[in-house]
């Protein structure tokens, strides 16, 4: 059975009165949804990287150590997108068509999937953190491995809590409700901004705890932040409602549902995160200097990912509810307008990137030949962020619409064929000696915007096929 846009008015417009969101322009929603997120996502980053400074300052081999432990932790919280994404998808369709208690339902079902991983990882966190670091030790010696262990131990007693909280307050933020995650998180990382150096340093007569200190503050903050995540589920002030008595009644079929949901995007993310990892090693070979200007531009990326991730996530929160409220027309107009509107932010920040280029890479390193040599391939790496982060919005609007698996093929092929093998062919094969150090880093960038544009020119045949419309999470 086939339909067309038209056959849905009808449906739509009974149903458009139970999604609120509809009322208002897509623009101002997509603002109202996006901007919050934005928010949310930057007081993470900027937590971690003020941990990371502490950290720093106590010795070389804990900054080792607590970045091999928060890379363990980084690749589980990978893995727990399965949850996250696979309950947003279905969530959002429940909640645009005013099924709220299939939405709520949903949810408890993924909290006890989620409260049952974080129970397992808490016990391989800490039972196992000694031989994780064995597997993983590279030249920080003892002292470094020391330091991995005892913040993982530390983090692992809280583990539970940090993990289910996480689950539950990306549910809460894919659901729309974007300004309670934000709230919830800008509590959580203004209150570790304050603890952590108390207890890192033993400041104001407190013991001086250092790396423990520091895995300390988070899980005290990211337990504070659960038992607030649980009042909001409760409270019904939120979309969802969290349903103890739902909470004590598995359902097998839920739980498919919510792994066919979320598994391609998992893949989809750690196939992209391995990727990267090796192109990073690419690098690494071309020489000191261009591995330090590879490095700031990451760390400038990651800071303008909070603002490509924020309208993803608003595109992809908005495009299921649009759907779940059968107005396939709406949902077509939110995604060129939020398409829009991200293209038009990004060029600006592109401009300022080249503009000042050598400004911004003297903000992360005085060393002249860095800053050259990152001034030289800025003008590159400025063009491929266009390309960028209009596909996070695509993607989004895509994922919005249940498209996983055709976005995981695509993410894997990209990986293998353009981010490793065509790297590998330019960087080994074809450049060679003072070329290479002199082009290198140039032609990488050169990689990711023609892999980045050539995915943007696929992303936008397959949303202008319109597949997406009809599919089913």
């Amino acid at each position: 059975m086939s339909y067309t846009d038209a056959d849905t008015d009808s449906a739509a417009s009974t149903m458009r009165l139970s999604f609120k969101g509809a009322e208002a322009s897509p623009l101002k929603n997509l603002l109202r949804t996006a901007l919050p997120a934005v928010v949310d996502l930057a007081s993470q980053t900027i937590m971690w990287t003020v941990e990371s400074i502490l950290i720093g300052k106590i010795s070389a081999a804990a900054f080792g150590g607590v970045g091999m432990a928060l890379q363990v932790v980084i690749l589980c919280i990978t893995v727990l997108i399965t949850f996250i994404v696979g309950s947003t998808l279905i969530i959002t369709r429940h909640l645009g068509a005013g099924e709220k208690e299939e939405a709520n339902h949903i949810l408890s079902q993924a909290m006890i999937l989620g409260a049952g991983m974080a129970c397992l990882l808490a016990v391989f966190w800490y039972f196992g953190a000694t031989n994780i670091f064995k597997l993983i030790k590279e030249d920080g010696g003892a002292a470094a491995e020391q330091a991995g262990v005892t913040y993982l131990r530390t983090l692992a007693i809280f583990a539970p809590f940090i993990i289910t909280n996480f689950i539950a307050v990306g549910i809460v933020r894919g659901a729309g409700d974007t300004q309670y995650s934000m709230l919830i998180n800008l509590g959580i990382n203004g209150l570790n901004l304050i603890l952590a150096p108390l207890l890192i340093f033993g400041l104001f007569g407190l013991p001086r705890l250092e790396v423990q200190g520091a895995a300390l503050a988070a899980g005290i903050c990211h337990t504070l932040g659960f038992l607030g995540t649980l009042y909001l589920l409760r409270s019904r002030k939120s979309a969802l409602f969290l349903s103890f008595r739902e909470m004590a009644q598995p359902n097998l079929q839920t739980f498919k549902r919510l792994f066919n949901a979320g598994v391609p995007t998992t893949i989809e993310q750690l196939v992209w995160a391995f990727g990267q990892l090796v192109v990073t090693g690419f690098v690494a070979q071309l020489g000191v200097e261009m591995l330090a200007s590879h490095q700031v531009f990451l760390r400038i990326q990651a800071i303008l990912s909070m603002l490509y991730m924020g309208f993803g996530m608003g595109a992809m929160t908005l495009m299921g509810k649009n759907l779940g409220a059968a107005d396939r027309r709406l949902a077509q107009h939110t995604a060129e307008v939020s398409s829009t509107v991200m293209f038009i932010s990004v060029v600006a920040v592109g401009l300022i990137l080249w503009f000042f280029s050598r400004q911004l890479m003297s903000v992360f390193t005085n060393d002249p030949e860095v800053i050259h040599t990152g001034s030289f391939a800025m003008l590159v790496f400025a063009l491929t962020q266009v390309p960028k982060a209009v596909n996070y919005v695509v993607v989004g609007n895509l994922r919005g619409a249940g498209d996983l698996r055709w976005l995981m093929w695509m993410t894997v092929a990209s990986a293998f064929l353009l981010e490793i093998g065509l790297n590998w062919v330019i960087v080994f094969g074809i450049l060679h000696g003072a070329q290479r150090a002199f082009l290198g880093l140039l032609c990488i960038w050169g990689v990711q915007l023609l892999d980045e544009t050539i995915r943007l020119a696929l992303y936008y045949w397959r949303f202008k096929g319109g597949k997406w419309k009809f599919l089913h999470v």
